[in-house]
């Protein structure tokens, strides 16, 4: 028995909600990562300008910054790695959606494609947001080097009484 056409577009339009959840959802983190290269790039630019006027500085000093320096370009990497799997989940998440649509207009010749592609999708999703926590962590960690840096600049230069 063939269903009708109306049931045959609902059909269809049911099987496309769970891709498109994953879409939003990969669309918000890929959005979050590329605020946070964003910020990586803001305070590299910051710290090239600090490596630049730091003349009479201390070696010491200057290798700190060399090593924040060098910090952040493992984010910018780790994002950069975070972002192209987000590109692959979204990618395969709308190949997700037009292999379901095409299975109901073509009398199901995709046959597993759907099921693999929402696999790979949520695959890149997950490895995804493994690497953007694992940045996240890198940066509270660089944070609070910089916060203790700062608190030993400052007793250096004003010892305590």
């Amino acid at each position: 028995m063939l269903a009708s056409p109306a049931m045959t577009h609902y059909t269809i339009l049911t099987a496309m909600l769970a891709p498109a959840f994953f879409l939003t959802a990969t669309a918000a983190l890929l959005a979050s990562a590329n605020a946070r290269l964003a910020r990586v790039i803001d305070r590299t630019r910051a710290l090239l300008r600090e490596l630049a006027d730091d003349e009479g500085h201390e070696p010491d000093d200057r290798r700190i910054l060399e090593d924040r320096i060098a910090l952040q370009r493992r984010r910018s990497r780790i994002i950069l790695r975070g972002s192209q799997l987000l590109y692959v989940a979204i990618s395969c998440f709308v190949g997700t959606s037009l292999t379901v649509a095409g299975d109901a207009v073509l009398d199901h010749r995709f046959g597993a494609a759907p099921t693999l592609l929402a696999a790979l999708g949520v695959l890149a999703l997950f490895a995804s947001s493994l690497l953007l926590a694992r940045e996240a962590s890198m940066a509270v960690r660089a944070v609070n080097e910089e916060m203790d840096d700062a608190h030993r600049r400052a007793n250096r230069r004003s010892p305590l009484i």
